[in-house]
């Protein structure tokens, strides 16, 4: 648990980054674009990149095998870069640099994004990857609060200030990192050399079960990506709250999502994986399906934050989920899979639950919602349990009928 507490200061420093790009990059984009939809292009170019670039940078760090371990050579090359040009975007001069400097950070990110996630079951026994999960989730939901918190204060003195206190945290996390941290040493899974792709498919990298449950991720991920994306418009053209208002209510959603992450860890190691995530899922369609019929203020914010709660049982048992579902060779191909899934249905969602709202109205917003949630329920109940892993459509259905 040490290890794990200390691998959490680079998830605190990928969400400082995230949380403080996210909120202010869009302030400089604002000065050049009079569209939003064009400020909202350029804000996913980091899924882009993760839909890409992750999925190969995990398959090579898979591969890599140094004095350094398997994943730290990416952390030690991708981490400075990133700091590097993080500080280098509030001194833009003009359009062209500004999208210069945001494409090299989000290739500097990707760089060591998947690598550093797949430290995570590298370092930890099988059996201790949920709880563990919950934890490095914890520290970076933490990051985002603090991202929040002090670097509004710190933009109001200059707007640099933010983003070189972020590059200042990722160096002093890869510090951390490196000194702790020592892969050849400490990893539960042995360092060895794959034979490339057909080697991990021969593995089970893309059999039944996987592909299942990515359409599971997909889906939920659709949901979770539409209402966290449309939720401010929602709430000031369907219930008229104020912008400030709105947004205010959906961090009660992330708020319980952090206060709950180490605790959602605990009851997928107890109850398992599967069942912890199926509660999630029936939880937050649950919710979904009735803030329509919500109208005061009070009564949303409390559905929120139980909503929170379920997400966290989904989100934070679903990546080490689909790590056991294949070899300890190919965690990083895994993990970038995930994110595969994840960034294409953040690059999906918003546009298509933005045409059900033009066409339908605000009201859709919700019941769309809750139909991804009944679609990921659907395809992860053809995955099999925990240690019972259908690896092929046969196979599940053989299982089924015994």
């Amino acid at each position: 648990m040490k290890k794990t507490w200390l691998l959490g200061f680079g998830f605190f420093s990928i969400s400082i980054t995230w949380s403080l790009y996210n909120a202010f990059v869009p302030l400089f984009l604002d000065s050049f674009l009079g569209s939003a939809a064009w400020i909202g292009f350029m804000m996913t170019i980091d899924n882009y990149f993760a839909m890409f670039l992750q999925p190969w940078i995990g398959h090579r760090s898979d591969r890599t095998n140094s004095r350094f371990g398997k994943r730290m050579p990416y952390l030690m090359a991708g981490m400075p870069l990133a700091a590097l040009f993080v500080i280098l975007i509030p001194f833009h001069t003009n359009f062209m640099t500004l999208v210069l400097f945001m494409v090299l950070m989000n290739l500097a990110m990707s760089i060591y994004r998947s690598p550093t996630i797949a430290l995570m079951p590298d370092i930890t026994p099988e059996a201790e990857r949920t709880k563990a999960n919950g934890i490095i989730n914890f520290m970076g939901g933490v990051g985002g609060i603090a991202a929040f918190g002090a670097g509004s204060a710190l933009y109001g003195v200059n707007p640099s200030f933010p983003f070189i206190a972020a590059a200042g945290v990722t160096l002093i996390s890869l510090l951390i990192l490196y000194r702790s941290i020592k892969e050849n040493r400490t990893s539960a899974v042995p360092i060895t050399r794959e034979p490339g792709w057909h080697g991990i498919r021969a593995r089970g990298g893309l059999d039944f079960t996987t592909v299942m449950l990515l359409a599971a991720i997909f889906f939920w991920f659709v949901s979770y990506q539409g209402v966290e994306s449309l939720f401010t418009l929602y709430g000031k053209h369907h219930l008229g709250l104020e912008e400030g208002e709105a947004a205010f209510s959906l961090t009660f959603f992330s708020l319980f999502f952090v206060l709950f992450a180490i605790p959602s860890g605990w009851l997928g190691n107890r109850f398992g994986k599967k069942k912890t995530i199926i509660l999630g899922i029936c939880g937050l369609f649950l919710v979904f399906a009735v803030v329509p019929l919500v109208k005061t203020m009070i009564l949303l914010r409390i559905l929120l934050a139980v909503g929170g709660i379920f997400w966290a049982c989904i989100n934070i048992n679903s990546y080490p989920f689909i790590i056991s579902t294949g070899s300890e060779q190919n965690i990083g191909t895994r993990t970038g899979l995930y994110y595969l899934a994840s960034s294409l249905a953040a690059v999906s969602s918003p546009p298509l639950l933005g045409l059900m709202i033009d066409n339908f109205g605000y009201g859709a917003l919700f019941v769309c919602a809750a139909g991804g949630m009944l679609v990921a329920l659907v395809f992860l109940l053809l995955v099999g349990n925990d240690g019972k892993i259908a690896k092929t459509p046969s196979e599940f259905i053989n299982r089924q009928q015994a």
